[in-house]
């Protein structure tokens, strides 16, 4: 069996647009409010969720369902369900789905606490592990009328933050329904990447890379610009191409990324004109 690659990781950083998003989810949890996000695709939306509610830590065991697992005691007072509902999601499954994913946080929430108390007095007392208070619903555009009220029940019954995502519109085309919009508190736009972000990014990746920094150098200058002007900000095309860059840098055993090797990069990607 061949060895698989190993999949890039971006370095996460918490930028001006991320903070903004966790200031929404933060406030919609305190106020149980529904707060809205939207954005054009690719610009960081659901990454940003994933690392706010710790999915990367909490998808694996969601999977294993009960099996054995190392479990990491930071999880135990994750109290946040991203949901992603599927294209032709009926009201029944969405129910189902929140509410399997709600119980099997709360149990390994529950396994947690018992590890932690087996450790420590038999006579202290075992706290109940929490319910959710944010429930986010990402691709919340494939949602029919059925689907949004199920979402509303779902809200109404937990007495839950709530934070939809979604593209630009989502906004409009959740005013149409006055029931759900009437307990909107919080909307945001997420927006693509500042010039000193990406800057900032990319020169945490080049050092988790292993590559000579050079800030004042022209070649390494000359390559962020590229990257700039080609990704204008985007998440989702400043990773794949990070990725052709990485993949290229290792099979030529480069150690600095020049403007070449990012224009090579990008005549293998589907991107469109700059």
């Amino acid at each position: 069996m061949s060895k698989q690659p190993p999949v890039f990781q971006m370095a996460f950083l918490e930028t001006q647009q991320y903070r903004l998003f966790t200031e929404l989810c933060d406030a919609c949890r305190h106020y149980h409010y529904i707060g809205i996000c939207y954005g054009l695709p690719g610009v960081g939306k659901t990454f940003s969720a994933r690392y706010y509610a710790q999915w990367p830590q909490i998808e694996p065991l969601l999977a294993l369902r009960g099996a054995e697992s190392p479990l990491n005691t930071k999880i135990a007072s994750c109290k946040t369900v991203l949901y992603t509902p599927t294209i032709a999601a009926s009201p029944k499954q969405i129910q189902r789905e929140v509410g399997e994913i709600q119980a099997w946080l709360r149990f390994y929430r529950k396994e947690i606490l018992h590890r932690e108390q087996s450790h420590e007095s038999w006579e202290q007392p075992l706290p109940p592990p929490e319910e959710m208070d944010l429930l986010m619903v990402d691709e919340t555009d494939r949602l029919k009328l059925t689907g949004i009220e199920q979402v509303r029940d779902i809200y109404d019954r937990n007495q839950t933050g709530m934070v939809l995502m979604g593209m630009p519109g989502l906004e409009k085309q959740l005013a149409r329904y006055p029931q759900l919009y009437s307990r909107v508190g919080f909307v945001h736009e997420f927006r693509p990447l500042e010039f000193e972000e990406v800057r900032s990014l990319l020169q945490r990746q080049w050092l988790q890379w292993g590559f000579a920094l050079q800030p004042d150098g022209v070649a390494e200058k000359e390559a962020i610009a590229a990257i700039i002007r080609i990704t204008k900000g985007n998440f989702r095309l400043l990773h794949r191409l990070l990725t052709q860059i990485e993949r290229i840098a290792q099979i030529n055993a480069l150690r600095v990324v020049t403007k070449e090797v990012v224009e090579i990069a990008r005549q293998q990607l589907v991107i469109g004109p700059d």
